[in-house]
């Protein structure tokens, strides 16, 4: 952001509890610090850490409170609405204490119904913009920007007054709102959100906090921007999937799903919800998938406890059928499949899959309609399901009906 000519806080990176008390001592001696669980999550600050700490982000006037407070965060699970789970605090960062007159909300993103970026501001911010959406939706303001022509001074102008900014403030807020635009589109966002924006008493317009997301699309060129991703901070799941080229999201579920085009994963997703189950996953493995991707999409499946039953549905037209089986039989002979598998092929070559599946040694369900594959999916998954709560020890080398 200082690199697009956007006023940040002072602040520092610690990563052990002395080094927090090192920086307090250094940088903010004698002044008000702000300490933050560096964690990839919303909400932060309304947290829990799951050692009872309460709060990821805390007011620190002293050195030994920059230790004590680090010393809580470090190396325990944040959980907050966005991650009712926890997410594992690596990080701290410490930063500069902005006194404000007041805090304000402001994001630029792709927004697919305006087809370009859109502005979006509200003068209630320093809080869940989420909240204020659906308390007083008359608060949030939008501004499409068109994208060949860019962010104009007098939409800028129109957003700083329709935010309550006069004089010297507004100026300021202006001159941000085109920086944060440059930056949005020399660097490839697809979400650059600030919460809050803070007026200071003197006149002054200051990011204090934002999140930003980046096109991975454009990795290619923003190679200093994705050199610092933070892989402990994400589903190392996605993380492994993404090495693959695969689209992977995980899911609260227990039916792993693995399809071919996005359109056709969420109607599988769906069906298994109108029969009664739970995907346990989004996995795409696009159009042009080849053994080795199918493979490794079948080890994240079967490496993932929450998973007890598979659910392959595959649709062959750019992606053949008999690709898909073979990866299937590899993965079956080189990781030995735990989980029992129900497949749907239909397409290009899908009497040659059916063949090399049913010749393979391997016993797997196969299915010829989507509606039976998902009853049949959501029928084993409860077996195994019960069977684990009752401790019964049901094992599966291969499973037909």
């Amino acid at each position: 952001m200082n690199s697009h000519h956007i006023a940040t806080p002072l602040g520092a990176v610690a990563t052990t509890a002395q080094e927090a008390e090192h920086i307090y001592a250094t940088k903010f001696a004698g002044k008000d610090a702000v300490i933050k669980a560096q964690v990839l999550s919303g909400g932060r600050g309304l947290g829990t850490f799951k050692n009872g700490f309460k709060g990821g982000v805390h007011m620190v006037t002293k050195p030994e409170q920059a230790y004590e407070y680090a010393n809580q965060m470090l190396g325990e699970e944040l959980v907050t609405k966005q991650a009712p789970n926890g997410i594992l605090c690596q990080k701290v960062y410490l930063m500069e204490r902005v006194y404000m007159r007041r805090e304000m909300y402001l994001s630029i993103m792709m927004d697919r119904a305006s087809g370009g970026p859109l502005m979006v501001g509200s003068a209630q911010g320093g809080t869940s913009i989420e909240d204020v959406a659906k308390a007083n939706p008359d608060a949030i303001l939008t501004m499409p920007i068109d994208i060949t022509k860019g962010l104009s001074k007098g939409q800028a102008m129109e957003m700083a007054t329709k935010l309550g900014l006069e004089g010297k403030s507004h100026e300021k807020a202006v001159i941000l709102m085109e920086n944060l635009y440059d930056m949005f589109i020399s660097m490839d966002c697809t979400q650059l959100e600030v919460n809050p924006v803070a007026e200071t008493p003197d006149g002054e317009v200051v990011v204090c906090d934002a999140k930003v997301n980046f096109d991975d699309n454009a990795e290619f060129r923003q190679s200093s921007i994705f050199s610092r991703r933070d892989h402990s901070q994400e589903d190392a799941r996605e993380v492994e999937a993404s090495k693959y080229d695969l689209n992977y999201i995980g899911l609260d579920g227990n039916i792993g799903c693995m399809v071919n085009g996005a359109g056709l994963a969420m109607s599988t997703m769906d069906i298994i919800q109108l029969k009664g189950g739970s995907p346990a996953n989004f996995l795409d493995v696009g159009g042009g998938a080849n053994e080795e991707q199918v493979q490794k999409a079948f080890e994240i499946l079967n490496a993932d406890e929450n998973v007890k039953a598979i659910l392959v549905n595959i649709f062959g037209g750019i992606m053949r059928c008999d690709v898909i089986a073979v990866g299937i039989i590899n993965a079956a002979k080189e990781i030995g499949m735990k989980k029992p598998l129900v497949i749907r092929l239909q397409g290009t070559n899908v009497e040659q899959a059916k063949a090399l599946i049913e010749g393979c040694g391997f016993r797997m369900i196969l299915a010829d309609d989507l509606e039976d594959a998902a009853a049949k999916a959501v029928g084993v998954a409860e077996i195994a399901k019960q069977a684990e709560q009752l401790r019964l020890g049901v094992k599966f080398e291969g499973f037909g009906l």
